[in-house]
This record gives C-alpha cells, sequence and structure tokens, in this order.
C-alpha cells in the first residue's frame, strides 16, 4: 500500500457483523446515513437481504499488517439484477443468447438504494494519501471479481473519486441521471415558492391546497417521536403500495424497527392521516447536509398527497434544518414542475470477456450521448423564475 508498510489483507466477509462498527463507520464517515455500518447490518439482520432474497453479502474488507481495516466496499452476489435500478436485463439477456451465464455477477451498491456516495471506503486522512489507497482499494476489488469467476462486477452510483479509481482499473462508465433540489440558500418554503416563475408557485401552492382541504394532517417525526406503532403503520402502507406497483416489496417489517432501533435520528417518517387513519407515508434519511428521499406508501389516491408527502415536506424540513438538498430517488420527470433538477450520476462495470465488455462500451458511449441530450432538454423545463420580469 501507498504507505510503505507491509502489503495489507484482503478478505471477503458474509456477515457485516465480523467488522465492528466503528471501524467500518470510520472508513465510510458520516455524511451518508446508507453507507453506515447501522444501516447495512439492519438490512442483513432484518433478513432483507441474505438468505433467498438473491442479494449475498460479501463485502470487500482490506486490513493492515495489524488488522486495523483501512479500506472496504460493500459488496454483493447478486443472483438476479432487481434492487438495483442501474438496469443491465437487457446485458443479461443477451449474453445469455450468446450462450454465457452472466449470473451470479458481484454488485457494489447499497442494496435498493439509489443514492450517489462513496462505494470505495477509505476514510478521511491526506488527500494524495487517500487517493492512493483509493486506487490500491479499487485494484482488490476487480481482483475479487476475477477470483470469484464471476461474469461481472458493478458499481452503482459512484462518486466521482470512485469513478476516477475505477476508470484506472478498466472498468466502464454509464451516465444516469437523477432529479435533485437544491436549497439556494432560503429562509421558508415561501421563499423557494418566489424563486419559481408565477405559474408554477401558483400550481405547487393549489396542489397544497387541495390535500390540507382534503382533512389529510401531516405529520413529521424523527428521533424519539418515532414508536414501533408508527412504522407498523409505515409498512403496511409500503406493503400495498409495492405489492401494487412492483409485484413484492424488498423491505421486510422487521426492517423498519431496526432502522427506528438504530438510526431514528437518523430519519424523518412523514406520515398522512385522514379522519384518524394513515392513508399515506413517506420515509426519508437525513444525512450531513443532504435529505434522501427514500420510500412511499399509500392506502388511498388522494389527489396530490405524494406531492406533498415526499416532495413539499422535504423541501420544508430541508429549509428548517438548513440542509443543502433533497435527493428524491430515481426516475420521475413530474419532479421537475416541483423544483427537483436533472443532475448526472455515474455507475462503473468491469466485464469479464473481452468481446461482450467491447459491445457493452459500445452501448454505452451511445447510451451517454443521448443521456446528456435528455438532461440538458429536461433542464429546461426547469419551474425557476428567469431574469424575465416572471415575479
Amino acid at each position: 500500500m501507498p504507505d510503505g508498510r507491509e502489503t495489507p489483507t484482503a478478505r471477503l466477509i458474509a456477515d457485516l457483523g465480523e467488522i465492528g462498527a466503528e471501524a467500518w463507520n470510520a472508513l465510510a464517515g458520516a455524511a451518508n446515513p446508507f453507507l453506515r455500518h447501522e444501516f447495512l447490518r439492519t438490512l442483513e439482520l432484518s433478513g432483507s437481504v441474505g438468505g433467498e432474497t438473491g442479494w449475498l453479502p460479501r463485502h470487500l474488507v482490506v486490513e493492515d499488517v495489524d488488522g486495523t481495516p483501512i479500506g472496504a466496499v460493500p459488496l454483493y452476489v447478486k443472483a438476479h439484477s432487481y434492487g438495483e435500478y442501474v438496469f443491465d436485463h437487457g446485458w443479461a439477456e443477451a449474453w445469455e443468447r450468446a450462450g454465457g451465464h452472466y449470473y451470479p455477477k458481484l454488485v457494489a451498491a447499497v442494496p435498493f438504494t439509489p443514492v450517489p456516495g462513496p462505494r470505495i471506503l477509505v476514510g478521511p486522512d491526506e488527500p494524495d494519501f487517500v487517493a492512493a489507497r483509493r486506487q490500491a482499494v479499487a485494484e482488490t476489488l476487480i481482483a475479487a471479481a476475477q477470483q470469484l469467476n464471476v461474469s461481472s462486477l458493478h458499481i452503482n452510483f459512484i462518486e466521482p473519486e470512485d469513478r476516477a479509481a475505477l476508470a484506472e482499473c478498466g472498468c466502464l462508465l454509464r451516465l444516469g441521471y437523477q432529479f435533485h433540489w437544491e436549497n439556494r440558500g432560503y429562509k421558508s418554503f415561501e421563499d423557494f415558492l418566489g424563486a419559481l416563475s408565477s405559474r408554477k408557485r401558483k400550481a405547487i401552492r393549489k396542489e397544497r391546497r387541495a390535500v390540507a382541504e382534503s382533512g389529510v394532517r401531516i405529520r413529521r417525526l424523527t428521533g424519539g417521536d418515532l414508536k414501533s406503532e408508527h412504522w407498523d403503520t409505515f409498512y403496511e402502507l409500503y406493503v400495498e403500495t409495492g405489492s401494487r406497483k412492483w409485484g413484492w416489496p424488498y423491505l421486510t417489517q422487521e426492517f423498519f424497527h431496526r432502522l427506528g432501533d438504530a438510526m431514528a435520528d437518523r430519519v424523518l417518517l412523514v406520515l398522512a392521516d385522514l379522519d384518524g387513519e394513515p392513508v399515506g407515508g413517506a420515509l426519508n434519511l437525513i444525512g450531513r447536509d443532504t435529505l434522501y428521499g427514500r420510500n412511499w406508501g399509500g392506502s388511498e389516491a388522494i389527489p396530490f398527497l405524494h406531492f406533498e408527502a415526499c416532495y413539499y415536506q422535504a423541501i420544508e424540513f430541508a429549509i428548517e434544518r438548513g440542509l443543502a438538498r433533497v435527493e428524491a430517488g430515481a426516475q420521475g420527470e413530474h419532479k421537475i414542475q416541483r423544483g427537483y433538477l436533472p443532475v448526472e450520476t455515474w455507475s462503473a462495470h468491469w466485464i469479464r470477456d473481452p468481446g461482450f465488455r467491447k459491445a457493452v462500451g459500445d452501448f454505452l458511449r451511445r447510451e451517454a450521448a443521448a443521456a446528456k441530450r435528455e438532461i440538458a432538454a429536461l433542464a429546461t423545463y426547469g419551474p425557476y423564475r428567469q431574469d424575465d420580469g416572471d415575479a
């Protein structure tokens, strides 16, 4: 490694409990709650990953000669491509048609969580030293994929530092986009509305007024306000929506209870009640400077309730807490009119077979050009007021 000491060792662990929370979190940092030991371990303990879920933990841990973890990657052996939000089903079908076996594959990601963040965890240190360590861990990750003889390795929703290290290792880069809201120093929700064109401002006020006049009561719960019954309520809403929209819910009921026990101060749960009965809910996690919208559940089709619970309440909370942005998850052009603009996201892909790698690389170059055009076009539909006197 770059500090000149003896060569560190690398191992794959099937249970995050094999590494202590303090050691893992020292590498993951405090900014992104999804990379914390508490969150990833909750997925395992609740049965949301492991077993027959098709997500088998095989986390990469790199240790110094004294056994101190100096690098890590949240890593899973996958038997399918669900719950990733970087879609490669077409690649799998093509490789299977050619006579190959696409699964199992390796995925470095946070399961069911399309949130950008570091995937090569190396902790804070002097920048040049961290960069060298990141590169070494990236090379170790590729070597692990080769040793496991998988068809491919996919590192999803990466940050620029990881992108550079993985590209240096020969990974293909894939461009996508999401919709994020940026806090431009707003003092209140009304202050935010003042930055919009008059037509968009009126539309949002109309939507919020319709929810209020429907009799829906909105509650925001975080920290000690979160009780066991709130998680049972949200799980019922989540399951109803998940089974209706996707076919099955990824997360177990136990997951939500354990999340509340382990990370209540990092959770914002928005619940909507009508006549004393729950009709909607939105789960968010709180980062150092970002609010991350995660899951939605609803039992009744109340006009604009989804927008209120998932987008407007998130913006209000972010403004009140002084957070820099709200990340509202994957997909959804309807978010643009509500202040969430397109931003680039990236993933990296190592493909074992040279011929297949070339075909995927050709596809990614064409896809990236189309994605850049889409991002530019979508940005023109933003709701923000231009310097044209539209107040």
